[in-house]
């Protein structure tokens, strides 16, 4: 929503037994060394040594991989097996004492953690049976959580399992189902729970009928609806709605009432698209069109980041089900990231994504501003863009390598979150939406699309891939 706030999204959820922990241990700050005490790990050290690193693009995203995976794995609640939002370090120590954890988990978190102990099994980091235990382990955990109308919430305490929020999100609920159907075309003996979850969650819960789009979510509390919808097609929510209408809650014209562009009278657009004339597609019809960069053809997203344009792709092959159209979008949007951060810019390296701020301590949203019918401003460069883009441009790994060589920015697990290129500043933090994306990126380029496999072979893609092949978005 570019940083909108709605009414009800700052209402405060009090995890009540979280409280009454902390208070018998002294109050919030005196319970923090517990909290840290309850992680399977912590890294050693906050920097490798940059020589040390592999010279090769393939072996450079294996050890990323590793050592991505080993923070994974530590920075996870180790009763609960739920995965912590993030790590901040102070400056470049990783000092127990002065880091800051944030126990909380956000439902796409949980989804990914699912996604990646199955590209963990791929990766042969974990045997295949370990593999299962821990999706077991992690399903039974989610069996105890309070939910919705089966839907779960958007945040938990990793501590308590209390929900710390009053939100439904279909985009993050989507993420969830996503990573549940991975498991169940890779385990097929964790099947019925899979299958069961997933059965609960109906998204016509989420769908206006009326606009033929998806709501943000859903304000339990308010008993209320979000007042906004995605109506932009090429958005991270893309993956939720093909999941509904494989499911069969939505109806198939959903996908195509997203827009593509917008009218010209939208002035509050960066660009004024091209050849947007009215199209027909298996029966719908919808406006395409295009936006365009020094020769470049695009669709756009909202806000111009690689998060919105590459997200869905770590489980939808969309090069291979929709090469005319998502397909051939990525890799323009990669395309323009590269040549917009080098150009424009005059950055060495390029990745513009939402991410923490070095300097700042604080969450950004960060794009290319072409790229977006808003569009997000420039700033911090952050690795897991470049990790995304390994799926449509594979020399990507290079861009990643460079990173590495440039920064003091690839510490005991992996890469920190971002770095700005101008003053060399590093975000020391690790957040597990991030890192966990970066790990599922680095397996699909490592092991031939495994989980991109995985997905296309569960019955609900399967019902709505051929959806995707017809549409051009560049006629």
């Amino acid at each position: 929503m570019g940083g909108v706030v709605e009414p009800g999204a700052r209402d405060v959820v009090v995890p009540v037994r979280k409280k009454a922990w902390e208070a018998a241990l002294g109050g919030e700050e005196a319970a923090r060394p517990y909290v840290r005490a309850r992680l399977a790990g912590w890294p050693a050290r906050p920097l490798v040594d940059r020589d040390s690193l592999p010279r090769t693009d393939r072996e450079f995203v294996a050890r990323l991989a590793q050592d991505t995976w080993r923070g994974l794995e530590a920075l996870t609640d180790r009763d609960n097996h739920l995965p912590i939002d993030n790590v901040r370090f102070g400056g470049t120590s990783v000092f127990k004492a002065e880091a800051r954890v944030g126990d909380y988990t956000n439902v796409t978190s949980v989804g990914l953690r699912l996604i990646a102990l199955v590209a963990a099994s791929e990766l042969e980091l974990v045997p295949r049976a370990e593999a299962a235990r821990r999706v077991r382990e992690l399903l039974a955990t989610l069996d105890g959580l309070e939910t919705y109308r089966g839907f779960f919430y958007n945040y938990y305490d990793t501590t308590s399992r209390e929900r710390t929020s009053n939100f439904l999100s279909f985009v993050d609920s989507s993420w969830l189902t996503a990573g549940l159907m991975v498991v169940r075309t890779t385990f097929p003996e964790l099947g019925e729970p899979c299958s069961r979850i997933i059965a609960a969650q109906d998204y016509r819960f989420f769908y206006d009928a009326a606009r033929r789009r998806m709501s943000h979510g859903y304000y339990v509390h308010l008993a209320s609806q979000s007042r906004y919808h995605y109506g932009t097609l090429y958005a991270e929510s893309r993956l939720g709605s093909l999941i509904a209408i494989g499911k069969g809650d939505v109806p198939e014209e959903h996908w195509f009432a997203m827009a593509r562009t917008f009218a010209p009278s939208c002035r509050w657009q960066t660009q004024t698209p091209h050849g947007r004339v009215r199209k027909e597609v298996r029966g719908q019809a919808f406006f395409g069109g295009w936006y365009e960069w020094k020769g470049a053809k695009y669709v756009p997203s909202w806000g111009g980041s690689m998060f919105e344009a590459l997200m869905p792709a770590l489980v939808l092959d969309e090069a291979r089900w929709a090469p005319g159209s998502l397909g051939a979008n990525a890799a323009a949007h990669v395309d323009v990231q590269r040549r917009f951060a080098v150009e424009e810019l005059g950055y060495p390296v390029w990745g513009m994504s939402p991410s923490m701020t070095p300097a700042r301590d604080v969450y950004g949203e960060y794009g290319v501003r072409v790229l977006g019918v808003l569009g997000y401003g420039p700033g911090a460069v952050t690795p897991h863009a470049a990790a995304l883009a390994l799926g449509v441009a594979p020399e990507a790994a290079g861009d990643l390598r460079e990173l590495a060589r440039r920064y003091d920015l690839y510490g005991d697990f992996g890469f920190y979150d971002a770095v700005d290129p101008r003053s060399g500043d590093v975000a020391h933090a690790y957040l597990a939406l991030d890192q966990t994306m970066t790990f599922i990126a680095a397996a699909n380029y490592l092991k031939d699309h495994c989980i991109q496999r995985r997905f296309a072979s569960d019955p609900i893609a399967e019902k709505a891939l051929p959806i995707l092949d017809d549409e051009r978005f560049f006629d």
